[in-house]
Protein backbone atom coordinates (compact mmCIF):
# COMPACT_ATOMS: atom_id res chain seq x y z
CA UNK A 1 0.00 0.00 0.00
CA UNK A 2 1.29 3.67 -0.40
CA UNK A 3 1.39 6.11 1.45
CA UNK A 4 -1.32 8.97 0.97
CA UNK A 5 -0.17 11.68 -1.13
CA UNK A 6 -0.85 15.46 0.10
CA UNK A 7 -3.80 17.16 -0.77
CA UNK A 8 -3.54 18.40 -4.60
CA UNK A 9 -6.48 20.81 -6.50
CA UNK A 10 -7.99 18.34 -9.25
CA UNK A 11 -10.13 18.82 -12.34
CA UNK A 12 -13.59 18.39 -11.19
CA UNK A 13 -13.95 16.45 -14.38
CA UNK A 14 -11.21 14.38 -14.12
CA UNK A 15 -12.54 13.29 -10.60
CA UNK A 16 -15.97 12.57 -11.88
CA UNK A 17 -14.26 10.37 -15.23
CA UNK A 18 -12.70 8.14 -12.14
CA UNK A 19 -16.15 7.93 -10.34
CA UNK A 20 -17.94 6.19 -12.97
CA UNK A 21 -15.65 3.31 -13.39
CA UNK A 22 -17.14 0.10 -11.79
CA UNK A 23 -14.68 -2.12 -9.76
CA UNK A 24 -15.35 -4.81 -12.26
CA UNK A 25 -14.03 -2.92 -15.32
CA UNK A 26 -11.43 -1.65 -13.37
CA UNK A 27 -10.14 -5.31 -12.19
CA UNK A 28 -10.87 -6.71 -15.82
CA UNK A 29 -8.57 -3.93 -17.39
CA UNK A 30 -6.03 -3.45 -14.71
CA UNK A 31 -6.01 -6.50 -12.45
CA UNK A 32 -7.22 -9.43 -14.42
CA UNK A 33 -5.75 -11.84 -12.13
CA UNK A 34 -7.30 -10.64 -9.49
CA UNK A 35 -11.28 -11.43 -11.09
CA UNK A 36 -12.53 -14.65 -10.02
CA UNK A 37 -15.76 -15.59 -11.27
CA UNK A 38 -18.07 -17.01 -8.65
CA UNK A 39 -18.82 -20.61 -9.86
CA UNK A 40 -22.73 -21.32 -10.36
CA UNK A 41 -23.20 -17.73 -11.34
CA UNK A 42 -23.69 -15.86 -14.32
CA UNK A 43 -22.59 -12.14 -13.14
CA UNK A 44 -21.45 -12.54 -10.07
CA UNK A 45 -17.68 -12.45 -9.36
CA UNK A 46 -15.24 -12.12 -6.39
CA UNK A 47 -11.47 -11.01 -5.71
CA UNK A 48 -8.69 -13.60 -5.49
CA UNK A 49 -7.62 -11.80 -2.49
CA UNK A 50 -11.11 -11.70 -0.75
CA UNK A 51 -13.38 -14.58 -1.70
CA UNK A 52 -16.36 -12.65 0.19
CA UNK A 53 -15.89 -9.02 -1.59
CA UNK A 54 -18.89 -10.08 -4.14
CA UNK A 55 -19.22 -8.08 -7.33
CA UNK A 56 -22.45 -8.01 -9.13
CA UNK A 57 -24.98 -5.49 -10.60
CA UNK A 58 -22.35 -3.20 -10.47
CA UNK A 59 -21.87 -2.93 -7.17
CA UNK A 60 -19.30 -4.54 -4.37
CA UNK A 61 -19.77 -5.61 -0.93
CA UNK A 62 -17.24 -6.98 1.34
CA UNK A 63 -19.42 -9.72 3.21
CA UNK A 64 -16.46 -10.81 5.96
CA UNK A 65 -16.20 -6.62 6.89
CA UNK A 66 -19.57 -5.78 6.29
CA UNK A 67 -19.64 -2.69 4.23
CA UNK A 68 -19.31 -2.05 -0.03
CA UNK A 69 -19.66 0.33 -2.56
CA UNK A 70 -20.29 0.93 -6.21
CA UNK A 71 -17.07 2.64 -8.05
CA UNK A 72 -13.43 1.38 -8.57
CA UNK A 73 -12.82 4.44 -6.50
CA UNK A 74 -14.36 3.47 -3.42
CA UNK A 75 -12.74 0.21 -3.85
CA UNK A 76 -8.90 1.54 -4.13
CA UNK A 77 -9.75 3.92 -1.18
CA UNK A 78 -11.78 1.44 1.35
CA UNK A 79 -10.52 -2.34 0.36
CA UNK A 80 -6.59 -1.36 -0.71
CA UNK A 81 -6.22 1.76 1.57
CA UNK A 82 -4.99 3.77 -1.08
CA UNK A 83 -5.18 7.82 -0.77
CA UNK A 84 -7.49 9.70 -2.33
CA UNK A 85 -5.02 11.29 -5.16
CA UNK A 86 -3.62 7.97 -5.81
CA UNK A 87 -7.09 6.40 -6.48
CA UNK A 88 -7.82 9.00 -8.81
CA UNK A 89 -4.11 8.79 -10.50
CA UNK A 90 -4.40 4.83 -10.53
CA UNK A 91 -7.94 5.07 -12.51
CA UNK A 92 -7.40 7.76 -14.88
CA UNK A 93 -3.29 7.19 -15.49
CA UNK A 94 -2.12 10.40 -15.00
CA UNK A 95 0.29 11.10 -11.73
CA UNK A 96 -0.51 15.16 -10.09
CA UNK A 97 2.49 16.98 -8.42
CA UNK A 98 1.92 18.24 -5.13
CA UNK A 99 1.06 22.28 -5.49
CA UNK A 100 0.97 23.51 -1.85
CA UNK A 101 -1.91 25.66 -1.20
CA UNK A 102 -0.89 29.41 -0.67
CA UNK A 103 -0.64 29.94 2.76
CA UNK A 104 -2.80 31.92 4.95
CA UNK A 105 -1.65 35.27 5.81
CA UNK A 106 -1.39 35.53 9.60
CA UNK A 107 -2.97 37.83 11.01
CA UNK A 108 -0.74 41.09 11.97
CA UNK A 109 -2.60 42.17 15.14
CA UNK A 110 -1.04 45.71 16.05
CA UNK A 111 0.58 46.29 19.74
CA UNK A 112 -1.15 47.75 21.93
CA UNK A 113 0.89 50.10 24.70
CA UNK A 114 -0.32 49.90 28.07
CA UNK A 115 1.17 52.50 29.63
CA UNK A 116 1.39 53.28 33.84
CA UNK A 117 -0.37 55.60 35.61
CA UNK A 118 1.26 59.09 35.67
CA UNK A 119 2.30 60.66 39.22
CA UNK A 120 0.65 63.98 40.36
CA UNK A 121 4.35 65.43 39.63
CA UNK A 122 7.94 64.39 38.32
CA UNK A 123 10.16 65.43 41.21
CA UNK A 124 11.76 62.38 42.16
CA UNK A 125 12.53 61.78 38.52
CA UNK A 126 13.89 65.01 38.12
CA UNK A 127 15.97 64.70 41.39
CA UNK A 128 17.19 61.45 39.53
CA UNK A 129 18.31 62.62 36.29
CA UNK A 130 19.49 66.00 37.56
CA UNK A 131 21.69 63.87 39.93
CA UNK A 132 23.14 62.18 37.14
CA UNK A 133 24.06 65.17 35.35
CA UNK A 134 21.20 65.64 33.34
CA UNK A 135 20.30 69.71 31.76
CA UNK A 136 17.24 70.55 34.06
CA UNK A 137 16.00 72.20 30.84
CA UNK A 138 15.80 69.48 28.81
CA UNK A 139 14.83 67.20 31.57
CA UNK A 140 11.85 69.90 31.44
CA UNK A 141 11.50 69.47 27.77
CA UNK A 142 10.95 65.91 27.85
CA UNK A 143 8.35 66.11 30.51
CA UNK A 144 6.52 68.57 28.58
CA UNK A 145 6.48 66.54 25.66
CA UNK A 146 5.42 63.55 27.06
CA UNK A 147 8.45 61.43 26.83
CA UNK A 148 9.02 61.00 29.84
CA UNK A 149 7.39 60.85 33.24
CA UNK A 150 7.14 59.87 37.02
CA UNK A 151 4.93 56.65 37.26
CA UNK A 152 2.17 56.43 40.23
CA UNK A 153 1.78 53.29 42.59
CA UNK A 154 3.91 51.60 45.01
CA UNK A 155 7.09 52.02 43.40
CA UNK A 156 7.88 55.62 41.50
CA UNK A 157 10.10 54.86 38.20
CA UNK A 158 11.19 57.02 35.36
CA UNK A 159 9.30 56.04 32.44
CA UNK A 160 10.83 57.10 28.62
CA UNK A 161 8.37 56.55 26.10
CA UNK A 162 9.23 56.10 21.97
CA UNK A 163 6.92 58.11 19.95
CA UNK A 164 5.93 56.95 15.99
CA UNK A 165 6.27 58.80 13.23
CA UNK A 166 2.30 60.63 13.93
CA UNK A 167 3.38 61.43 17.76
CA UNK A 168 1.53 58.38 19.05
CA UNK A 169 3.61 56.55 21.82
CA UNK A 170 4.74 53.03 21.17
CA UNK A 171 7.04 52.34 23.24
CA UNK A 172 8.07 53.08 27.21
CA UNK A 173 10.48 51.58 29.65
CA UNK A 174 10.34 51.74 33.32
CA UNK A 175 13.96 52.37 34.70
CA UNK A 176 14.14 52.33 38.80
CA UNK A 177 15.41 55.77 40.33
CA UNK A 178 17.60 53.46 42.49
CA UNK A 179 18.43 49.62 42.69
CA UNK A 180 18.34 47.03 40.12
CA UNK A 181 14.64 47.32 38.36
CA UNK A 182 14.05 47.96 34.52
CA UNK A 183 11.45 46.81 32.19
CA UNK A 184 9.97 47.35 29.11
CA UNK A 185 5.65 48.49 29.25
CA UNK A 186 3.78 45.99 27.87
CA UNK A 187 2.63 46.27 24.25
CA UNK A 188 6.28 48.07 23.57
CA UNK A 189 7.06 48.48 20.38
CA UNK A 190 10.96 48.46 19.90
CA UNK A 191 10.80 50.08 16.54
CA UNK A 192 9.54 53.39 17.82
CA UNK A 193 12.34 53.76 20.73
CA UNK A 194 13.43 56.80 23.10
CA UNK A 195 14.51 59.05 20.74
CA UNK A 196 15.21 63.16 20.23
CA UNK A 197 14.70 64.26 16.78
CA UNK A 198 16.43 67.65 14.97
CA UNK A 199 14.31 70.50 14.76
CA UNK A 200 15.33 70.99 11.29
CA UNK A 201 16.58 68.23 8.49
CA UNK A 202 19.76 66.78 9.39
CA UNK A 203 22.08 64.00 7.37
CA UNK A 204 23.26 62.14 11.04
CA UNK A 205 22.36 60.55 13.75
CA UNK A 206 23.66 59.48 16.88
CA UNK A 207 23.69 56.32 18.44
CA UNK A 208 23.14 54.93 22.01
CA UNK A 209 22.57 51.97 24.03
CA UNK A 210 20.08 53.88 26.63
CA UNK A 211 18.08 56.91 27.47
CA UNK A 212 20.27 57.69 30.18
CA UNK A 213 23.20 58.19 27.75
CA UNK A 214 21.13 59.85 25.31
CA UNK A 215 19.99 62.35 27.57
CA UNK A 216 23.59 62.87 29.14
CA UNK A 217 24.57 63.75 25.47
CA UNK A 218 22.03 66.27 24.91
CA UNK A 219 23.34 67.77 28.07
CA UNK A 220 26.99 67.88 26.99
CA UNK A 221 25.49 69.50 23.47
CA UNK A 222 23.41 71.68 24.92
CA UNK A 223 21.35 69.64 23.09
CA UNK A 224 21.92 71.60 19.61
CA UNK A 225 18.93 69.79 17.44
CA UNK A 226 20.65 66.73 16.89
CA UNK A 227 18.84 63.40 15.74
CA UNK A 228 19.78 61.05 18.91
CA UNK A 229 18.79 57.55 18.85
CA UNK A 230 18.13 54.74 22.05
CA UNK A 231 18.72 51.25 20.83
CA UNK A 232 16.19 50.56 23.80
CA UNK A 233 19.17 48.04 25.17
CA UNK A 234 22.27 46.33 24.35
CA UNK A 235 22.09 44.97 20.82
CA UNK A 236 23.48 41.55 20.40
CA UNK A 237 25.28 40.42 16.92
CA UNK A 238 25.72 37.37 15.86
CA UNK A 239 29.08 35.13 16.22
CA UNK A 240 29.70 36.08 12.64
CA UNK A 241 29.22 39.68 12.38
CA UNK A 242 27.98 39.96 9.14
CA UNK A 243 25.59 37.39 10.17
CA UNK A 244 23.68 39.92 12.27
CA UNK A 245 20.74 42.21 11.68
CA UNK A 246 21.00 45.96 12.28
CA UNK A 247 19.07 46.85 15.57
CA UNK A 248 15.28 47.33 14.51
CA UNK A 249 14.89 50.91 16.25
CA UNK A 250 17.83 51.77 13.98
CA UNK A 251 16.27 50.27 10.68
CA UNK A 252 12.64 51.86 11.36
CA UNK A 253 14.41 54.84 11.48
CA UNK A 254 16.94 54.77 8.53
CA UNK A 255 14.21 53.74 6.45
CA UNK A 256 11.72 56.73 8.00
CA UNK A 257 14.64 58.86 7.32
CA UNK A 258 16.18 58.67 4.15
CA UNK A 259 18.52 61.96 4.10
CA UNK A 260 20.72 59.77 6.73
CA UNK A 261 24.12 59.83 5.41
CA UNK A 262 26.18 59.85 8.84
CA UNK A 263 25.67 57.61 11.62
CA UNK A 264 27.65 58.30 15.32
CA UNK A 265 28.28 55.37 17.48
CA UNK A 266 28.57 56.27 21.21
CA UNK A 267 28.13 53.03 22.88
CA UNK A 268 29.75 51.89 25.69
CA UNK A 269 33.35 51.34 26.32
CA UNK A 270 33.19 47.35 27.21
CA UNK A 271 33.37 44.34 25.38
CA UNK A 272 29.56 44.46 24.37
CA UNK A 273 29.36 47.98 23.35
CA UNK A 274 32.73 47.57 20.90
CA UNK A 275 31.26 44.35 19.74
CA UNK A 276 28.29 46.22 18.68
CA UNK A 277 30.25 48.80 17.07
CA UNK A 278 32.32 46.73 15.14
CA UNK A 279 28.53 44.58 13.77
CA UNK A 280 27.24 48.02 13.09
CA UNK A 281 30.22 48.92 10.98
CA UNK A 282 30.20 45.88 9.22
CA UNK A 283 26.53 45.70 8.29
CA UNK A 284 26.30 49.37 7.11
CA UNK A 285 29.48 51.04 6.56
CA UNK A 286 29.01 50.34 2.52
CA UNK A 287 25.32 52.60 2.66
CA UNK A 288 27.03 55.02 5.60
CA UNK A 289 29.42 56.78 7.06
CA UNK A 290 30.14 55.65 10.40
CA UNK A 291 32.27 57.00 13.17
CA UNK A 292 32.88 55.48 16.08
CA UNK A 293 32.41 57.65 18.75
CA UNK A 294 33.10 56.44 22.18
CA UNK A 295 33.10 58.51 25.62
CA UNK A 296 36.46 59.71 26.00
CA UNK A 297 36.34 58.41 29.61
CA UNK A 298 34.43 56.39 31.83
CA UNK A 299 32.35 52.98 30.71
CA UNK A 300 29.47 54.92 28.99
CA UNK A 301 28.15 58.46 28.14
CA UNK A 302 26.86 59.26 31.35
CA UNK A 303 30.65 58.51 33.13
CA UNK A 304 31.85 60.93 30.54
CA UNK A 305 29.27 63.52 31.17
CA UNK A 306 29.77 62.74 35.37
CA UNK A 307 33.35 63.49 34.74
CA UNK A 308 33.03 66.48 32.49
CA UNK A 309 30.85 68.44 35.03
CA UNK A 310 32.97 67.25 37.94
CA UNK A 311 30.12 65.44 39.68
CA UNK A 312 31.34 62.81 41.89
CA UNK A 313 29.83 59.31 40.48
CA UNK A 314 26.71 58.82 42.95
CA UNK A 315 26.12 55.15 41.69
CA UNK A 316 27.84 52.22 41.26
CA UNK A 317 27.79 50.87 37.24
CA UNK A 318 25.57 47.93 37.64
CA UNK A 319 23.06 50.58 39.57
CA UNK A 320 23.35 53.14 36.98
CA UNK A 321 23.04 50.52 34.24
CA UNK A 322 19.49 49.12 35.92
CA UNK A 323 18.08 52.01 36.65
CA UNK A 324 18.02 53.01 32.33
Amino acid sequence: MRSNKPYVPLDPALIEQARQIDLLTYLRDCEPSNLVKVKGTTNVYCTAEHDSLKISNGKWYWWSRGFGGVSALDYLMKVRGFGFVESIEILTGREFSYVPPPPVPKEQKEKVLLLPDRYSNNEQVIHYLFGRGIDLQIIQECIDEGILFESAGRYHNAVFVGKDEKGVPRYAAYRGLGGNFRLDASGSDKRYSFRLLADKPSSSVHLFEAAIDLLSYATYLKYKGENLLSLSGVYQPKKELKDSTIPIALSTFLKANTQIKTLYLHLDNDNTGRRCTAALKVLLQKDYEIVDAPPPVGKDVNDFLLSYLGIGQQKNHRERGDAR
